[in-house]
């Protein structure tokens, strides 16, 4: 069944002018091309949040779509590590992370004349039980115009297909503290080579061949774990190097490749303090 987006540029006339804080991911950008249809470009201001938790290739990615929508694009540095909640790593990192990065977008975005910020924020997203971000952007009156029209992950990657934007196939890329153990604290150095073990055993896999749509490398401590999709595991296990480019990255050890489970660390137990 062909999933109807008039319910979504609907939703996104009401609101008028916006903001949209925008990741680069699936949903974000679905939110922004809608939004450049529905009011115009000079309409929409998309703002990506920068600092020491976004993937290095992530940004220029993300303004080379908001260029082909011709929408203004600012990244300002945000501050997530100054808060004590986000550094100390709890589960409730996310609220910290949100809290910082819609913040500041929020009064980039009155500061430019926008007095409505939207997220990428699905229905899918809204039906977990295990969103401490969505509690932020909520507490400061941020729309989410995916979840309000009932839009899930599937008819968003079904619409910008549809429409097609270079987007619709990616796959979810959170922040680089998504990779870090709950119980250890987050600073620039761990997010830093969490980034620098990915780009590493990316550029490994593509030189082997091995096309691995989901990979993180998890931080466990001192110890690194490589999670990629269930069937590419064992070729992932006799990539030449692996475990010396990670190691390479910073890790002390290296502990093993294993099938990747979308939000594994919210279910496995959080490390225990010194």
């Amino acid at each position: 069944m062909t999933v109807d987006e008039r319910p979504l540029l609907d939703r996104l006339r009401e609101l008028g002018p916006l903001a949209v804080a925008y990741s680069g991911g699936v949903d974000s950008a679905l939110v922004l091309a809608a939004a450049a249809r529905a009011l115009g470009p000079d309409q929409v201001l998309a703002v990506t949040a920068v600092s020491e938790s976004l993937a290095s290739t992530e940004l220029e990615r993300a303004a080379a779509f908001a260029r082909e929508f011709g929408v203004r694009h600012e990244t300002p540095r945000t501050a997530e590590l100054d808060r004590p909640g986000y550094r100390a790593n709890s589960r409730n990192r996310c609220y910290f992370c949100k809290s910082e990065v819609l913040d500041v977008i929020g009064d980039l975005a009155r500061e430019r004349g926008f007095q409505v910020v939207a997220t990428g924020t699905n229905a899918d997203d809204a039906a977990s039980r295990f969103r401490p971000g969505i509690r932020a952007a909520d507490e400061r009156g941020v729309h989410a115009p995916l979840r309000d029209t009932g839009m899930t992950k599937a008819d968003v990657r079904a619409v910008s297909r549809r429409w097609g934007l270079s987007t619709w196939d990616k796959p979810a890329m959170p922040c680089l503290a998504s990779r870090i153990r709950y119980g250890v604290e987050v600073s620039a150095d761990r997010l830093a080579r969490v980034d620098r073990a990915e780009a590493a055993v990316r550029g490994l896999l593509a030189v082997a061949g091995v096309d691995a749509v989901d990979l993180r490398v998890r931080d466990l401590g001192d110890v690194a774990r490589v999670d990629v999709d269930a069937e590419r595991v064992d070729a992932v296990r006799a990539v030449p190097g692996l475990a010396e480019a990670v190691l390479a990255a910073g890790f002390e050890s290296f502990a093993e490749v294993r099938s990747f489970q979308s939000g594994v660390l919210n279910i496995e137990p959080v490390a225990p303090q010194a």
